[in-house]
């Protein structure tokens, strides 16, 4: 026995060894280039020279007609739910426009398509107002469009983001400065870098240096420069218009809430010092409007928590011409893969249809809550507008009851748009959106029934019906149908707007289709 003592001493020490190298994780050391572009090149065709093999994949953004169950890149309607592709879906929402009445969001919200879109599509949404030299939004608009914004806060500064958006509409080239490699990489070295400048305003108000963080929350927050909810600052609460993160107090719901509580300059009775994107002319409530909280979503739930990032999932490794394994830049939905390899790398002894059908048993389920969710909403502002317009004897606490139910109104529909804008229809955390969508139904239906106590309960009745037939879904709305007085006459909720002007058409795209001004 003691001849073997050191052969067993050895192994002992071996398995040890090896037991402990397993047990440590190493941070992943990426590929180190040196290109022949300059860190200012934001022309995506600079880089296939570069990196044909990737720039490959990323032309497949391009790609517009693939559909899951609940999402893919047809442009449809999002309110649509009556007209088949391209035009509408099954799972789409129909009173959008009545619940962003008031909002550009009312006159056109359609599905997105891939990346290589983005300018193409912001450029003939009619969010901005083609009618008219200005589009009435800020420059701001720009920020996830395109890697032109390293120039343009490069030459403005912060007043960039004041300005009109309309202003830069002919400097952009649709194909070349579209989201691609600059917006996530130096073109120089190819590291990861941050084209956003909200994001590295975060960053540097938490003590925090992006080339210091550990490369996955690098690779993540690559998608958290623009999947993310925002806002646009108030004058007096820095930058106008400049963009900001409301994760102060941290990245939930109900934290992001209570942060727009004080940031805003709006001086509206009962909501003092709140932020509010618009006020919604129906209910007269303070709103907000939610972007896309991807990141926030994710972070907290089981991919997140579990060290998955966005590029595991979106940008999964492939292999193309024999040659060594490559991120995937086709941003995509793993579903759109009938062999779900992006959910296998780590899920091997599933099969693709049990994982495909795992994905839309979560998204089934935060579906009908969403359009549960969407429907309260509807009939909250519905009852304070009731409300609002009630002459008979008034409670005591009548203003006081109308504030409240407002800002119910106000918590409940912030609380769906949240889920609702979100692009995963639940699944990147699927406990959040349940739980975010339950409480947007509480709130919701606290704002009718405080409505209701405001209006001497005389509007119980009639909001105790299908709130359908009480408020129908406004199905068509635009800019321009808002010039006609016989549209305007087709729905009893388009009183509450002003009937504009008739106006020609001055923008198409990034080309103008009426002459300039001349200067005075």
């Amino acid at each position: 026995m003691r001849k073997n003592f050191p052969l067993f001493a050895m192994l002992a020490v071996g398995v040890a060894l090896a037991l402990s190298a397993c047990s440590e994780a190493t941070e992943p050391v990426p590929p180190t280039f040196k290109t022949n572009l300059k860190s200012d090149e934001i022309n995506n065709s600079a880089f296939k020279p570069e990196f044909p093999l990737h720039y490959e994949t990323f032309l497949r953004n391009n790609e517009s007609e693939i559909m899951t169950e609940y999402g893919g890149s047809v442009a449809y309607n999002k309110h649509d739910n009556v007209n088949p592709l391209p035009e509408g879906y099954k799972h789409a929402q129909p009173y959008l426009k009545n619940l962003w009445l008031g909002y550009p969001f009312s006159y056109e919200y359609k599905a997105a398509r891939g990346h290589t879109y983005a300018i193409k599509d912001i450029l003939h949404i009619d969010r901005l107002n083609r009618y008219d030299e200005k589009a009435g939004l800020p420059a701001t608009c720009w920020n996830c469009k395109t890697a032109k914004m390293n120039e343009w806060v490069g030459t403005y500064g912060d007043e960039f983001w004041a300005k009109d958006f309309n202003e830069f509409r002919e400097q952009v080239d649709l194909d070349e400065n579209t989201i691609g490699c600059a917006n996530c990489h130096d073109p120089a070295t190819m590291e990861l870098r941050l084209y956003s400048v909200p994001l590295q305003d975060h960053l540097k108000a938490e003590g925090k240096d992006f080339k210091t963080l550990p490369r996955n929350d690098q690779r993540a927050l690559m998608c958290g420069q623009c999947h993310v909810e925002y806002y646009f600052t108030d004058k007096g609460q820095g930058t106008a218009k400049k963009p900001v993160f409301p994760w102060a107090q941290g990245k939930d719901p109900e934290e992001m809430y209570t942060y727009y509580k004080s940031h805003g300059d709006t001086t509206t009775p009962g909501f003092e010092g709140n932020f509010v994107d618009w006020v919604h002319p129906v209910s007269k409530t303070p709103m907000l409007k939610a972007q896309h909280p991807e990141y926030e979503t994710w972070h907290n739930g089981v991919h997140g928590a579990a060290g998955v990032s966005c590029a595991d999932c979106h940008m999964s490794y492939t292999r193309l011409d024999g040659k060594k394994k490559m991120s995937n830049h086709h941003w995509n939905s793993p579903l759109k893969d009938p062999d779900m390899k992006a959910c296998r790398q780590c899920h091997t002894d599933k099969s693709p249809e049990y994982l495909k059908q795992r994905v839309i048993y979560t998204q089934d389920k935060v579906w009908e809550q969403l359009m549960t969710a969407q429907d309260i909403s509807v009939k909250a502002h519905e009852a304070i507008r009731m409300a609002s317009e009630f002459e008979g004897e008034k409670p005591a606490d009548y203003d006081q009851l109308m504030i409240d139910a407002r800002e119910m109104c106000r918590k409940g529909q912030f609380f769906w748009d949240l889920i609702s804008a979100e692009n995963s229809v639940g699944f990147h955390n699927p406990t959040k959106a349940l739980d975010t969508l339950a409480k947007s139904q509480q709130y919701s239906q606290k704002a009718v029934d405080i409505a209701i106590q405001a209006a001497a309960f005389t509007t119980a009745q009639a909001l105790a019906g299908d709130i359908k037939t009480l408020v129908p879904p406004i199905m068509e709305h635009s800019r321009e149908l808002q010039m006609d007085p016989e549209h305007m006459a087709s729905h009893q909720w388009f009183k509450y707007l002003k009937l504009t002007p008739k106006a020609e058409k001055i923008w198409e795209g990034n080309k103008r289709l009426v002459p300039a001004p001349t200067a005075s």
